[in-house]
């Protein structure tokens, strides 16, 4: 099985479908094909732009009264830039024992587990007690606008669920006392805006008590990125922080909102990528990330535009978000507008329920023990189109010991993206064992 789910992979990977968020990118027909070919069994192709599609099987159960479960993974991934890599983004080379390329564990590690977990099933080898989806979605990097988000709109009695499972497969931290297997049982939303502000053209050589929208933005931007950002310790936090191996005042410092700041930047100093995932699950967080303005050096702009990705923990609303930013923005507030891109709260599952079982039996078969972490993930998935009509939704998956949780999250979106051929296998037996345990006889 191990091979087989590997070469899936690494084929999905050569697929390059390339998301960069207009409606032309993308290309998940690419692998729509590939897994149409790899089950033997034609899905239904749901398309709502030109070569944006995702692939859907819907199994029916022998029991009315099972609990169905969905299988969410996503074709598509993010751009590269392959000058900072050390294998080709797109060759899927396996080197050292891990597959190197983009996507590798955001996500189509998971999404040729899933696949190879559930094919016997889609190919009636074996018949589910509960009915059992697979959806493989498009257009997740960019919001699921081309994605899940129409497909649950438009055919949400084929996608109903009682449970479902997507990303994100999460190593075990490093600081738990004890092995303990993180499951994403929800994420931040997102409130993604453009902020806009104008000003009077004129001539670059003479800029004195000039109307320049680009002085505004940089006002605007400056503010935000010097303003502290709210916290907000939810239970979840409070459990992960419980689990770790670390002295008791630096464990109080990490829930208590008047000091989890100090504890983070204590953290940074050794293990940066695990202060940054600190933050991003204790703060509401804004970041500017582009920046646009003007029309020629010479001319002083009369447009000024900034994007910035805002993402928000639960009980954060856009009008507490657009709050805080006037509030950041300061004295150029007056003179920038802003104009939300999307708006979705943050979605949490509760744990407790059949899957979970499922999932704590399967890891005590595998691992030899059930101790489950759950854990809220700083990222947005397609599991929130789910969890808003009252879906439960996890992510988890198995990793060898060759990565921890920190490293692990330096690789979404960077350089050198890669997961080890035993974790691809380990995360595979797991769904077969989730499966067998929730959709069996």
């Amino acid at each position: 099985m191990s091979s087989e789910v590997v070469v899936l992979l690494q084929q999905l990977i050569r697929n390059a479908c390339v998301n960069d968020g207009t409606r032309e990118s993308g290309h998940e027909y690419r692998s729509v094909e590939t897994l149409v070919d790899y089950f033997g069994v034609a899905g239904e192709v749901f398309e709502p732009a030109p070569g944006r599609q995702s692939l859907v099987y819907r199994v029916e159960g022998s029991d009315p009264e099972a609990p169905s479960l969905g299988l969410a993974p996503h074709l598509d991934v993010v751009p590269v830039d392959p000058s900072g890599w050390t294998q080709d983004p797109f060759g899927a080379e396996i080197v050292d024992g891990f597959v190197y390329g983009r996507g590798a564990v955001d996500m189509l590690n998971v999404t040729a587990a899933m696949s190879v977990a559930a094919r016997p099933y889609i190919n009636g080898e074996l018949q589910p007690r509960g009915d059992l989806l697979f959806v493989a979605l498009a257009d997740e990097e960019a919001g699921g606008a081309l994605g899940a988000q129409p497909y649950t709109e438009q055919r949400w009695d084929q996608a109903q669920v009682d449970f479902m499972l997507t990303e994100v497969a999460y190593p075990p931290v490093s600081y738990a006392s004890e092995q303990a297997i993180p499951v994403a049982t929800g994420e931040k939303g997102a409130f993604w805006s453009l902020l806009r502000a104008t000003g009077t053209p004129g001539h670059g050589s003479a800029p004195y008590g000039s109307d320049n929208a680009l002085r505004k933005m940089v006002e605007a931007v400056h503010g935000i990125f010097a303003e502290s950002m709210p916290v907000v310790i939810t239970h979840e936090w409070e459990e992960f922080v419980a689990s770790l191996d670390l002295p008791d005042d630096v464990k109080e410092a990490l829930v208590d909102p008047d000091r989890v700041d100090e504890a983070i930047d204590t953290f940074a100093v050794d293990d940066p990528l695990f202060a940054r995932y600190a933050h991003a699950v204790t703060h509401l967080t804004i970041s500017p990330n582009m920046l646009n303005a003007g029309m020629k050096s010479n001319v002083i702009a009369s447009q000024a535009s900034a994007n910035v990705d805002i993402r928000a923990l639960p009980g954060i609303d856009r009008s507490f978000v657009d709050s805080f930013l006037f509030k950041a923005m300061g004295s150029a507030r007056d003179d920038v507008d802003i104009e939300p891109i999307q708006d979705f709260e943050s979605t949490l599952s509760p744990i407790g329920n059949p899957l979970w079982e499922a999932i704590g039996d399967s890891v005590e078969e595998i691992e030899g023990h059930r101790r489950l972490l759950p854990t809220i993930m700083n990222v947005a998935t397609d599991a929130r189109f789910w969890r808003k009509k009252g879906t439960i939704a996890y992510g988890v998956g198995l990793y060898d010991d060759r990565m921890d949780f920190s490293e692990m999250l330096a690789l979404f979106h960077g350089h050198d993206e890669r997961v080890s051929v035993d974790s691809v296998g380990r995360t595979t037996n797991l769904y077969v064992e989730i499966l067998r345990h929730l959709l069996g006889p």
